[in-house]
């Protein structure tokens, strides 16, 4: 499996990019999502999920590995396939799509272009453990996935909180300082843990 491909980016479209890597041009498939956190420098890391079938070997890429995560889920439900996971992802950011499966909201999933309800329902009732776990989220909590947030949950992890206690004192300072630097955000959540 292909966990990462990082090299010169060549070729940058809404729904791919063109990687070369020592002299090999890999086509690599994303969403919007990934499209718009992509910047425009010529080096480019993606983290990938190599999907073989019949007749092709697609390469998919994604900018954050939550995202690539997400897919992965996704495409594990039975009738979503890459195509469907990948325009999901491009409708909705990761954080909509996990909020979406944890709060069972079947018209937001079903809002994507090619999810019937039924294909909709099958993803709320295969993933919601599964996302409920897996990001340690409560279904009350409104899920954050952004950079600051993520390191300082590592960063109050390594000192020994618990990351549910951890992620619910971050969630409210984020939503009162959303523009709050990360080592103001671990000062804070330190106060109040």
């Amino acid at each position: 499996m292909i966990t990462h491909i990082q090299g010169k980016l060549v070729d940058k479209n809404p729904d791919h990019v063109v990687i070369e890597c020592n002299g090999i041009g890999y086509h690599v498939h994303i969403s919007l999502q990934t499209f718009s956190n992509i910047p425009d420098r010529e080096n480019l890391k993606l983290f990938t999920h190599l999907v073989i079938r019949e007749d092709a070997h697609i390469l998919y890429g994604f900018y954050q590995k939550t995202e690539r995560e997400i897919f992965k889920l996704l495409i594990s439900v039975s009738g979503v396939g890459p195509s469907t996971a990948i325009t999901m992802l491009s409708s909705m950011d990761t954080e909509e799509i996990q909020q979406a499966i944890g709060s069972e909201d079947v018209s937001k999933i079903q809002s994507v272009k090619g999810i019937g309800l039924k294909t909709a329902q099958r993803v709320i009732v295969d993933l919601k453990d599964k996302i409920l776990k897996s990001y340690e989220i409560s279904e009350d909590l409104p899920i954050s996935n952004n950079t600051i947030k993520i390191e300082a949950l590592s960063a109050l992890e390594v000192l020994g909180f618990s990351r549910k206690k951890v992620e619910k004192v971050i969630q409210v300072i984020l939503q009162d300082s959303p523009e709050i630097s990360l080592e103001e955000l671990i000062k804070k959540a330190l106060k109040s843990l």
